[in-house]
């Protein structure tokens, strides 16, 4: 009778500690976003694929906003086939920044990658 207890207890007093495991080490983080952006902006090609990459984003939040859901649709398979073409290190990077996209350690990834956003305007 008191094995059920006991399990019970040790899953709710580890849920805390997988929840923590969950959410990606931010210094990690910031060194791989640093590590991207240099891969990125060593190579002229890649730079070109980011831009393309940025260029279609706002083509789909164009889209989403005119309810034009197979535009997006489209537009977001065309994202998705050039990210693969960055590497497998933008794709764990893109993955492990859904995480903490809308948070503040999140703007601070996106103040990494600003000097590789500027140099899309030229």
């Amino acid at each position: 009778m008191k094995s059920p207890l006991v399990v019970a207890l040790f899953a709710v007093s580890m849920a805390p500690l997988y929840a923590h495991a969950q959410q990606p080490d931010m210094v990690k983080l910031k060194a791989d976003a640093q590590k991207v952006v240099g891969i990125i902006k060593s190579d002229k090609a890649k730079t070109r694929l980011y831009c393309e990459i940025n260029d279609l984003g706002e083509q789909i939040g164009e889209a989403e906003q005119n309810n034009e859901d197979i535009k997006a649709e489209a537009l977001s398979q065309q994202v998705t086939e050039l990210e693969k073409k960055l590497g497998p290190e933008y794709l764990a990077l893109m993955k492990d920044l859904n995480n903490v996209a809308d948070s503040p350690e999140g703007r601070e990834i996106d103040l990494i990658f600003a000097p590789l956003d500027d140099s899309c305007a030229d």
